[in-house]
């Protein structure tokens, strides 16, 4: 699934591309996205901004429509010019929005619906979100409080539901409980405070790093693109997430995995490093 980071530079790319310009052609191979449009046109309307919220990608219409989609583990947007050859074919188009200039394709996308500004602040998932950690307003109290009230939910299963924070994935949560020096087993509410301040301090440290201007603002994020050990080799930019048997970059320990959690997302974790519940390191 795509991370946080993922999301807003997909959302920042689709804005500094469609906002501005106006819809002139609208497909998609959703029934219910197509009532929509048969019924208010999206052709010919202006498209005002495109943002992230948490994991979902908000596309804005004149006329107080709103395109929200959400990747899951397949999605992703694409960019192309008119006479461009998409990399995906068209049996995989999801969305389809039109441009002057430009063709914005979703591909293999499983959400997607129009809502108002008002149903996207009262009861679409979006209003379910937890503080987002790529925003200015980030509230870590509340996030803070939220995972707290977790219970015995072990913090790494905590990490990934988007309504107690929303933003990290499985990736993430990994690199960000290694650096934080905490167990993925750790009951959620047991963990302290300050430590939960200094989980959430790194975790808005490494998305923050991967969507600074400077980064490729690519539509597809790739693994190479992201970073948390601050190598520059590609091949070593991650501390723990997906390195299960092989040595710990700090210690030498083998690094372990297992599934967690109703999905069985899989978690990577040094048993040395991360054996303490409550100690944090740099």
């Amino acid at each position: 699934m795509p991370e946080g980071d993922t999301i807003y530079r997909t959302a920042r790319t689709l804005h500094n591309t469609l906002a501005g310009h106006r819809a002139t052609k609208f497909d998609t191979a959703y029934a219910h996205l197509a009532r929509v449009n048969d019924d208010r046109p999206i052709a010919g309307r202006l498209i005002e901004r495109c943002e992230a919220a948490g994991k979902h990608v908000l596309i804005m219409f004149e006329g107080d429509l709103i395109l929200r989609t959400h990747m899951r583990m397949n999605g992703s947007w694409h960019l192309y010019r008119h006479a461009e050859r998409w990399w995906r074919g068209p049996q995989a188009m999801r969305v389809r929005i039109d441009t002057a200039d430009w063709v914005a394709v979703a591909f293999d996308v499983p959400v997607a619906e129009f809502v108002t500004a008002r149903q996207l602040a009262s009861t679409d998932p979006v209003a379910a979100l937890g503080p987002d950690l790529l925003t200015a307003a980030f509230d870590r109290d509340e996030a803070v409080r939220r995972l707290h009230a977790a219970g015995a939910l072990p913090i790494a299963q905590a990490l990934l539901d988007q309504r107690l924070v929303a933003g990290i994935g499985n990736v993430y949560k990994s690199e960000v409980l290694f650096l934080a020096g905490l167990s993925p087993d750790t009951a959620a509410s047991a963990v302290p405070t300050d430590a939960l301040e200094r989980v959430l301090e790194i975790a808005r440290a490494l998305l923050t790093d991967n969507v600074v201007p400077g980064t490729p603002a690519a539509i597809q994020t790739y693994r190479s693109l992201r970073r948390t050990d601050r190598r520059s080799d590609p091949s070593d930019s991650l501390w723990v997430y997906g390195r299960a048997g092989q040595p710990c970059r700090r210690c030498g320990a083998a690094i372990g995995s297992k599934k967690m959690g109703l999905d069985a997302r899989t978690t990577y974790w040094c048993p040395a490093c991360q054996a303490s519940e409550t100690t944090a390191t740099d």
